[in-house]
């Protein structure tokens, strides 16, 4: 990224020089591109050189190059960053991108789901600031704040206008285990399915759990189609109780 960078800068600063002449930008990306083609190869189309400027301008408003990125992502993670025009968000999708490790497919999804929008209008907008930070304590984190609302699942594929079982969507889920994980956000684990729960007089059946490691307790997802009742929540409540609270 740095070579990148330096060439963005290079056509940044010659813009400057000649910018009172008109057609200047077009005629120097032109005369470079020809000149970096036969120095150093493929690479350097005119297209391209208009990516390494906007490359330049976007982070070198935030700080120096080398600091602002991460060596981690490639550049088809930062064509897709330098679509963000929030600075928070686009710094928050970068190194988010880094330590989860997602592909530059994973991170078109997520900003196109607006997934730094949906976790900061959730109930707690302090977390998605901290994280954006690179020595931010995973401690000051908690449960509450890794719930975001809505969830997008467009990724399941479930037809819209389909009135579709609990089953299905399950099922669904399943099929698509890794993209729903990182759905779900940071450190999450599949545990298991219908995960039985006994009382005295009956067995239920909790639909999905997962493991958090950073929050260190499990995540129980009981699936509804249809309007939640305060039965649904009361017995989620004797889930957590019965079984997951002495493993919390």
């Amino acid at each position: 990224m740095k070579h990148i960078g330096a060439v963005g800068k290079r056509i940044v600063e010659e813009e400057q020089k000649g910018s009172k002449r008109a057609g200047y930008g077009e005629y120097l990306l032109k005369n470079l591109s020809g000149h970096l083609t036969r120095e150093l190869g493929k690479g350097y189309t005119e297209s391209n050189l208009r990516n390494f400027r906007q490359f330049y301008i976007v982070f070198s408003e935030e700080k120096q190059i080398r600091y602002a990125v991460r060596s981690e992502l490639s550049w088809a993670h930062y064509r897709l960053l330098m679509r963000v025009d929030n600075p928070l968000a686009r710094s928050y999708y970068m190194n988010e991108a880094a330590e989860s490790g997602w592909g530059s497919r994973t991170l078109e999804r997520q900003i196109s789901s607006h997934y730094y929008e949906r976790l900061l209008t959730s109930k707690n907008k302090k977390t998605v600031m901290i994280t954006t930070k690179k020595d931010s304590k995973i401690q000051s984190v908690r449960p509450v704040d890794f719930i975001k609302d809505p969830y997008v699942l467009d990724f399941l594929g479930l037809e819209e206008d389909r009135r579709h079982q609990e089953k299905d969507i399950e099922q669904a889920i399943l099929n698509q285990l890794q993209v729903f994980l990182l759905e779900l956000g940071r450190g999450f684990t599949f545990v298991s399915r219908q995960h039985r729960i006994s009382t005295e007089s009956k067995d239920f059946y909790v639909d999905l759990v997962f493991y958090n490691y950073i929050l260190k307790c499990f995540v129980l997802i009981d699936l509804k189609v249809g309007e939640l009742t305060h039965q649904d929540i009361g017995q989620m409540d004797m889930y957590v109780r019965s079984t997951f609270r002495s493993k919390h």
